[in-house]
């Protein structure tokens, strides 16, 4: 009874805020999610058949429902909703649940992307106030502001889209960054061998596949190592920077001054103002507000600001509210425009 208590006042606290509520279908097309999340992902979702042969799964996540929902009634401008229901995804840690209880609540197709930004933060400080809590800590980052960094740095382009795409991925990211700083790729055996498996790919049929890719790809990928080569001493450098900036974690209303002088150090033409970020202040109600540079890699969709609540409840840390933006989600899933998106999530 309690928690449904809790649960009510959190909607009508989201509602008050001018959200319109939406029911989402509990099962959606299993193509859906594994084309934007990858193979890897369908160890997760609980998927079966229908009659037609057509793959389906309970929905592993509201946000993608709500997505979906938009793009497929092709509905145009902008759109508040929240919404409540059940995800459903399996865990490799089987001590944790396989159902998550959540409310969300989003702002799609609007262009105003900053006050949208601090609007769902707010939302989310407003039903804050029906929980108990002794303290907490408000994180936010900012995922753009890495892809413009890693834009700004002295290595080929195949390079920064690789970091880019695997950004999220931070086992394989590390690794990547090991490779930049060992130079493997341009090592002279390295380059010897691969020079030799080039000759005798040009023997081989384009069209045909290896490993899931054409010999015409792996071909145009080595033209492009050839016409674009990353000199050996840029590797060490580049991974230092990149380091070096994932460690920078500071209080919000400092955030723009650290950046900054982080940029100038390392002679990257980049500058922040303290106003591209949706709050300045450090302290609210009994929240800590940081910012810190790593953050934002627990899903791949997000695109810029992102920002998760954790609370003391009772002597335990809770991850209570989660959320960021995701303007390229709904143009992935299906859309020929692209729709800016942004939203939040709470762990009931």
């Amino acid at each position: 009874m309690k928690s449904k208590n809790l649960s009510e006042n959190i909607l009508r606290s989201v509602k008050s805020k001018g959200y319109k509520y939406i029911n989402l279908p509990s099962v959606i097309e299993a193509d859906h999610i594994v084309q934007r999340s990858g193979e890897n992902f369908r160890k997760f979702i609980f998927s079966f058949h229908d009659q037609d042969g057509t793959e389906l799964c309970l929905r592993p996540d509201l946000t993608i429902a709500s997505c979906l929902r938009y793009l497929d009634n092709d509905l145009k401008g902008k759109q508040k909703i929240f919404y409540s229901g059940q995800a459903y995804r399996k865990n490799n840690d089987k001590k944790k649940s396989i159902i998550r209880d959540q409310i969300g609540f989003e702002i799609l197709g609007s262009k105003d992307e900053k006050n949208d930004d601090k609007e769902i933060i707010n939302t989310s400080l407003k039903s804050l106030k029906n929980i108990k809590f002794l303290s907490g800590t408000l994180t936010i980052g900012n995922v753009e502001i890495f892809k413009l960094l890693i834009d700004k740095l002295e290595i080929p382009s195949r390079w920064k889209l690789r970091l880019i795409r695997h950004f999220w991925r931070e086992d394989y990211f590390n690794d990547l960054l090991k490779r930049l700083e060992t130079n493997a790729d341009i090592d002279p055996t390295v380059v010897d061998l691969d020079k030799k498996l080039y000759l005798n790919l040009l023997k081989k049929d384009p069209s045909a596949l290896v490993a899931g890719r054409s010999y015409g790809e792996i071909l145009k990928r080595f033209d492009e190592k050839i016409k674009n080569p990353r000199k050996a001493s840029e590797g060490k450098k580049v991974s230092k920077i990149i380091k070096e900036f994932l460690k920078i974690k500071c209080p919000i209303n400092k955030v723009a001054d650290q950046l900054n002088k982080f940029f100038k150090k390392n002679r990257i033409n980049l500058a922040v103002d303290q106003r591209y970020f949706p709050l300045s202040s450090n302290k609210i109600s009994k929240l800590n507000v940081v910012f810190s540079a790593s953050f934002g890699r627990q899903l791949e969709y997000y695109t810029g600001m992102v920002f998760r609540i954790d609370v003391k409840v009772n002597s335990k840390q809770v991850q209570l509210i989660s959320g960021g933006r995701y303007d390229n989600l709904i143009s992935d899933l299906g859309s020929s425009k692209k729709v800016n998106a942004v939203g939040a999530a709470i762990n009931l």
